[in-house]
Parts: C-alpha cells; sequence; structure tokens
C-alpha cells in the first residue's frame, strides 16, 4: 500500500469529516455550512441536511441508541433489539455548538437549536428551542424581533462587511 493510499484511509476515518460522511451516503443538499469537530456518527447515511442549514462546531448526530447494549443479555428476548433513526434538518435551520440530535428526530424549516441543547423530539417549522432536553423558547419570528431590537441603531452594514473587526471592537469599545 503507498503513503498517499495510507493517508487518505486515515482521512476517511475521521470522524466528523464532512466529505467521510457523505461518501457513506449522507445526503447534503446546496450551501449548507458545517462548522469544525462535527460528529455524524456510526450511521451518516441516515442523516439528511437540507438546502441552506447551518450545523455549528462540536456538534454531534446520534443515530443509534447504544443503550440497548445495556439489556441485549439480560433475555433471549432482547437479543436482537436495535433502535436507529433518520434525522433530518430542514432548510434555513441552524444548530448552535456542542448540541446532540438524538435518532429519529426531524428539525423543521427556520429553526434554531440552542447552544448545549439535547434534541429528542422532532422540532417543529419556524421555533427556537434549547435545553437539556431541548424544550420550545418561543418561534423564530418572535426570535427574530427580539435580535433587530438589540442591533445598534448606528448599525452600517457596509462598514462592516468591510472590516468586521475593526467595527465590532469599535461599536462595543463602551460596553
Amino acid at each position: 500500500m503507498s503513503f498517499g493510499s495510507i493517508i487518505n484511509l486515515i482521512k476517511r476515518k475521521l470522524k466528523g469529516s464532512l466529505q467521510c460522511a457523505i461518501d457513506d451516503g449522507m445526503l447534503v443538499e446546496s450551501d449548507v455550512s458545517v462548522m469544525g469537530g462535527v460528529n455524524f456518527g456510526s450511521e451518516p447515511y441516515l442523516i439528511h441536511l437540507e438546502k441552506n442549514c447551518r450545523i455549528s462546531f462540536d456538534v454531534a448526530f446520534i443515530t443509534h441508541d447504544g443503550g440497548t447494549w445495556a439489556f441485549r443479555n439480560s433475555s433471549s428476548k432482547y437479543a436482537n433489539v436495535i433502535k436507529y433513526g433518520k434525522i433530518t434538518v430542514g432548510e434555513y435551520s441552524f444548530i448552535g455548538c456542542r448540541s446532540i440530535i438524538m435518532p429519529g428526530v426531524t428539525i423543521g424549516k427556520n429553526c434554531v437549536i440552542g447552544a448545549g441543547s439535547v434534541v429528542t423530539k422532532d422540532v417543529p417549522d419556524g421555533t427556537v428551542v434549547a435545553g437539556a432536553p431541548a424544550r420550545l423558547i418561543c418561534s423564530t419570528k418572535e426570535y427574530a424581533e427580539k435580535c433587530y431590537e438589540e442591533v445598534p441603531r448606528e448599525f452600517d452594514f457596509d462598514k462592516y462587511q468591510k472590516d468586521k473587526k475593526q467595527y465590532r471592537m469599535q461599536l462595543y469599545k463602551d460596553e
């Protein structure tokens, strides 16, 4: 085996690799953003990321329930029990850093999953959830209005786009 083949094999086996997950069958639509350290689990083929969704860093997608291990040997009745579930993330949804998405969860369109959340149930379109387990916080529209109210009135988007760091430092220097 060549050195290049070994390197490619190592890269392929790295957990959290978007390309590795795609190669293993994960469905990723257009304009999806995935930050570093995302773990797509051992069954990425059960994950569907719809267009324009954004996944922050250190998110974990759990597509199976490893807890079945604890009782499979207790009775022949449970010997072959396994539990898997597909995960879907809807269009224009955002999953905050270090969140965990459990098996069988569908996150609707235009949703926000707060950082550090454990999502155990489906999330309806247009909602914000957070916590462990995740619970409804508000609608995405309510969240948008709150964010809008917090934008400094003197905000200049063109200057911000030109030099984000400098603009933010100036804007927030008195806080």
